[in-house]
């Protein structure tokens, strides 16, 4: 009697574990894979790079407000002493191109955050804010290779010009004329000249500034 309840307890675990096996899939009781170390570790380190992976640095704009008609680039290079180049730096002119800031290109967030506390320690005045590349493209880098011609009589032609700028290296097609309003009230008549170089344009600016077109004196600006 002892023996047949024995076989029979046997057959009903038999009968149970077949209907489990049926009901779950085998992968289910394949639970030693799942914890191995090495499927652990590989998991891990997968889901940490995704989740704790540093952004690579890119490139970030600042604007320098609070300039000078005569702060230059290399004032700003020398303030920042970051390794940036001029080609770095834009200068943003008012319509009347006085200097109103500065777009700076750095190479990092980093970069940038070294600038903000340089200026705040040694600038002074100067303020330093994000800008973003649109603002970047938007302005036209002169690079120290035009000139701005202030003070030039109403009724002065482009032939006036070039004799004014006779012996000066430039590029006689580039000459734009208008006039812009100025803070005394009245207007003044300007001129841009695009010029081969730096080294030309800054030969026009020592050989002409102050000198007389159409008994007028004309004042010359470099434009950066």
């Amino acid at each position: 009697m002892i023996h047949l309840c024995r076989t029979a307890m046997k057959c009903t675990r038999r009968v149970e574990v077949g209907r489990l096996d049926r009901r779950m899939p085998l992968a289910f009781f394949d639970l030693p894979k799942h914890f191995s170390a090495e499927a652990s570790d590989s998991g891990s380190a997968v889901s940490n790079e995704q989740l704790f992976q540093i952004p690579k640095p890119g490139v970030v704009y600042g604007r320098l407000t609070n300039i000078s008609k005569y702060t230059n680039k290399r004032d700003v290079l020398n303030l920042l002493e970051s390794g940036l180049r001029p080609e770095n730096l834009k200068v943003e002119y008012n319509r009347s191109y006085f200097p109103t800031s500065m777009i700076v290109e750095f190479p990092s967030q980093s970069a940038y955050d070294d600038a903000v506390r340089t200026i705040g320690r040694k600038g002074r005045f100067l303020n330093m804010s994000r800008a973003d590349k649109s603002q970047w493209d938007t302005i036209t880098p002169h690079d120290g290779r035009a000139i701005l011609l202030l003070g030039i009589p109403q009724n002065a032609l482009i032939d006036d010009i070039e004799r004014f700028l006779s012996g000066c290296q430039y590029d006689s097609t580039s000459t734009r004329l208008f006039v812009r309003p100025v803070d005394q009230g009245g207007v003044v008549r300007m001129a841009v000249v695009w010029c081969g170089s730096q080294a030309a344009a800054m030969h026009a600016y020592i050989t002409k500034n102050r000198g007389f077109c159409l008994n007028n004196q004309i004042s010359l600006q470099i434009l950066h």
